[in-house]
């Protein structure tokens, strides 16, 4: 064949690729969440993410995306939402990493260290700085998981809501305090014995003394409505937690024109960046609506958070050792993480040592 003929029937089989890459695409993705639309998160995958992709993809791009929202368990529940993006039963989810304790342990490596930053903005920082260094945190999700990290979500900071007054460490040791996965060990190294429990069991477990308080936020109290069943709001300051993330199937991603998919990396890392500022905007506004419902709030001396974490001093370590031991760089993130995290101003009540 001719070199003229070769290079047109070349450019005609160019032409052709560029036509049906160009080729308008109706996108259906399925997105959900385990937990309810009142959660600070999962509120702004519905009225911002979901929206500014579709709106973003429609102005820029010849193509459509159509979104399916399945939220408060509607499409996978709280525990299974990893497994429901692996399994493509849902090409988005959004949820806690607490709830994968086998599945990703070094994930939760912000609870390994309390009371960091109460600033969610601070913290959604300081673990993107740790996952940026760290590419083991999420190259796991692709790995082995079939999904996509594509944002990193901040809860707001965490204190304790209890059915009885408390100042000191001391008054709460034999008492049954509530909490989620890992932060139990918080509630256990002080002396308190602690409960696995769910926020949707909290108000009755509460009201018939299954367990006398909860670690929690104060979104969390205002939106379950827990200051009815125990009135006594302490900040004590454990502090905010990224342990959450939105991912997206793995493949269902790499199937998606490039311009849609730059468009949700875009739209996702903004998301993330607003779990910060979302949360520390309604902090205060929370602890107020609090006060008008009823609870008793009140803030304790940097003392007793002192207390507590000494209490605590050699739990990173003994975390760090156990994930180096399962072939996970525990070392690694808990260094990297007391340090950007003393580089974003934060001053920890007792420096933990990790070696």
């Amino acid at each position: 064949m001719k070199h003229w003929l070769k290079a047109a029937v070349a450019a005609v089989a160019l032409a052709g690729a560029s036509t049906t890459a160009a080729q308008a695409e109706d996108i259906k993705l399925r997105i959900a969440s385990g937990h309810p639309v009142v959660n600070t998160y999962v509120n702004l995958m519905n009225t911002f993410f979901v929206p500014e992709v579709s709106k973003r993809v429609a102005a820029r791009t010849q193509h459509k995306v159509e979104f399916i929202e399945g939220y408060g368990g509607a499409m996978v529940k709280v525990a299974d939402t990893l497994e429901g993006v692996q399994s493509g039963i849902i090409d988005i989810g959004g949820y806690c990493f607490c709830f994968e304790p086998s599945n990703l342990p070094l994930h939760a490596f912000q609870v390994m260290l309390p009371f960091g930053s109460m600033s969610s903005v601070t913290s959604v920082k300081q673990a993107r700085a740790v996952y940026d260094k760290v590419p083991f945190l999420s190259k796991v999700f692709e790995d082995k998981y079939g999904q996509v990290l594509i944002a990193l979500i901040s809860d707001n900071g965490y204190n304790l809501n209890t059915t009885f007054e408390w100042n000191t460490v001391a008054d709460l040791k034999g008492r049954k305090i509530a909490g989620a996965g890992l932060n139990l060990k918080w509630l256990e190294y002080a002396g308190v014995v602690p409960v696995q429990s769910s926020l949707p069991e909290a108000y009755t477990s509460m009201q018939t003394g299954v367990y006398n308080g909860w670690i929690m936020f104060p979104s969390g109290v205002v939106n379950f409505k827990l200051n009815e069943v125990a009135k006594y709001y302490t900040e004590i300051g454990f502090g905010a937690i990224t342990w959450h993330g939105l991912t997206i199937n793995k493949s269902r991603f790499q199937r998606l024109p490039k311009d849609v998919q730059d468009i949700i990396l875009e739209v996702a890392k903004e998301f993330e960046a607003m779990t910060g500022t979302v949360n520390d905007a309604n902090y205060p506004k929370q602890i107020e609506q609090l006060k008008s419902m009823g609870a008793i709030v009140k803030q304790l001396p940097p003392s007793v958070a002192q207390d507590w974490a000494t209490s605590l001093k050699a739990w990173p370590q003994e975390k760090a050792t156990e994930l180096d031991k399962a072939n996970m760089p525990g070392t690694q993130v808990l260094k990297l993480a007391l340090d950007e995290a003393e580089k974003l101003g934060h001053k920890w009540p007792v420096r933990y040592e990790v070696k």
